[in-house]
């Protein structure tokens, strides 16, 4: 009954993560004077509720049937999107403002939640919950991809832009 415990506690502490960083990723949209920066926590936001659906379906499940569905792969990326929307938010924020801050602190949610997947990814003994929180792990490994491009993206153009190099 242990295991049975835990796999649902690591469920409810992973729905927890997810609507917290909705929450956060929505009210950063909110408040961006940015309409790039908009758009990333919109997207980022949209990708949490996907998170949501998939964990309760998984809650659901296991509550029912005392086992966890098989997982889909993690959608890729796209690459093009992402490199138009930081040449934009580079244009249109702050480094040192509000836009630049929320990218900062949604790093700390993307890591949290890429130690709490991985973590159970090593723990689990069925497969099915194995390949669930890594598929989990390495989407959010992805958010934490763009936000960290982002944010070196922004320390550098602070850095040009307050003459901090020594050269």
């Amino acid at each position: 009954m242990e295991s049975n415990d835990k796999a649902v506690d690591v469920l409810k502490t992973a729905i927890l993560l997810e609507r917290r960083g909705k929450a956060f990723y929505t009210q950063a949209a909110r408040q961006s004077e940015s309409k790039s920066a908009k758009k990333i926590f919109e997207m980022m936001a949209e990708e949490e509720d996907a998170h949501i659906d998939f964990l309760t379906r998984q809650f659901k499940n296991y509550h029912e049937h005392q086992e966890f569905l098989k997982s889909e792969p993690a959608p890729e990326e796209d690459e093009r999107v992402v490199e138009i929307l930081s040449e934009k938010i580079k244009k249109e924020i702050n480094a040192a403002g509000f836009e630049a801050a929320a990218i900062s602190a949604a790093i700390d949610f993307e890591n949290n939640a890429i130690e709490v997947y991985s973590k159970r990814a090593v723990e689990a003994t069925d497969p099915n919950e194995k390949e669930m929180y890594q598929m989990l792990a390495d989407w959010e490994k992805g958010h934490h991809h763009l936000l960290h491009r982002l944010n070196e993206d922004l320390k550098e153009q602070i850095w040009n832009d307050n003459n901090f190099w020594p050269f």
